[in-house]
């Protein structure tokens, strides 16, 4: 057991991330801080969450209008935004250069260059998965780009964008695993997801007779499945090619058993930043291979996550 853990761990270092520290609470990445929350202007009283909810995925229609939050972010001078910085590929601290990257931090600073003229212009926070939705209640951040799943629980909390991704839930095991799927292979055995993610839910309805762990982050079960400490983890199965591609001793296994999208994530009371953001993506979005979103996906994604040829379609509601 011990040589096993000391080869995945070297595996991982070898792939050009940590993942030995298990991330806990929000960090403040290297950036200027503002002082003082940010703070919501009072919502109009038409500004609700849907009341109903057949279609999350559908946003509202984009505007380049500057509201109260636009008008609060340029007065500021920075956008605030909420990443992770442990998800290889998608927003992780790079060994090499000390520097966050990774596709959402790439849309992060499209969102920033669009407001602000600068795509230097932003503050990121390392937010834990199950502080998102809370981050954006309390004003610490003004946006969450950070593999956050649009669903009718959280379209009642939070705002989000048009999608800018399509993933799904997966199951990632060691190689040499019996666990084959989301099914009754993980009776009996630890599973590991993070605390508030979608995984969380899933296995709260069907856990096919195992026992769960909830941590901070997603990172942190890939760390406990290196430590021997689990058997599987359920995550999204873009995070989860991620972490493959970190540590070749592990693989996903099965298919994806939900589908679904990604969003950027903003106050329920910010509607004219949801709007430009909106924009934002459609300009990401156009251009066919050449576009912006083309660019990062095969920056980041192609690799471990092949054959998508676009971005998803955008949906609105209004």
């Amino acid at each position: 057991m011990g040589g096993r853990r000391g080869t995945r761990t070297r595996a991982a270092v070898t792939a050009g991330v940590w993942t030995l520290a298990v991330t806990v609470g929000a960090a403040v990445l290297p950036a200027a801080r503002p002082t003082g929350p940010v703070a919501h202007a009072t919502a109009p009283a038409a500004v609700r969450a849907p009341a109903t909810c057949v279609a999350p995925e559908a946003s509202l229609r984009p505007s380049t209008a500057d509201g109260p939050a636009v008008r609060r972010v340029k007065e500021r001078g920075r956008l605030i935004v909420g990443v992770d910085q442990n998800s290889y590929r998608w927003g992780y601290r790079d060994p090499a250069t000390g520097e966050l990257s990774g596709f959402d931090i790439d849309l992060a600073r499209a969102i920033a260059k669009a407001i602000l003229g600068d795509p230097g212009k932003v503050v990121f926070l390392a937010i834990p998965t199950n502080q998102r939705i809370p981050a954006l209640e309390k004003g610490k951040v003004d946006i969450i780009a950070r593999t956050m799943t649009i669903n009718c629980e959280r379209v009642r909390q939070v705002s989000f964008s048009t999608a800018y991704f399509e993933a799904g839930q997966q199951v990632l095991a060691p190689k040499a695993s019996p666990v084959t799927a989301f099914d009754d292979s993980l009776r009996g055995k630890k599973v590991c997801t993070a605390k508030g993610s979608t995984g969380e839910t899933e296995l709260k309805n069907e856990s096919h007779g195992a026992s769960v762990l909830t941590v901070p982050n997603q990172l942190d079960c890939l760390v406990r499945l290196q430590l021997g400490q689990v058997d599987a983890v359920i995550t999204d199965s873009a995070l989860a090619a991620g972490q493959a591609a970190q540590d070749p001793s592990v693989r996903l296994v099965g298919k994806p058993f939900t589908t679904e999208s990604y969003g950027v994530a903003m106050n329920l009371k910010d509607e004219d930043l949801v709007r430009r953001v909106n924009a934002v993506l459609e300009d990401y979005r156009r251009g066919g291979e050449a576009s912006p979103w083309m660019l990062a996906y095969r920056k980041w994604l192609a690799a471990d996550l092949q054959g998508i040829t676009a971005p998803p379609e955008p949906r609105y509601r209004d």
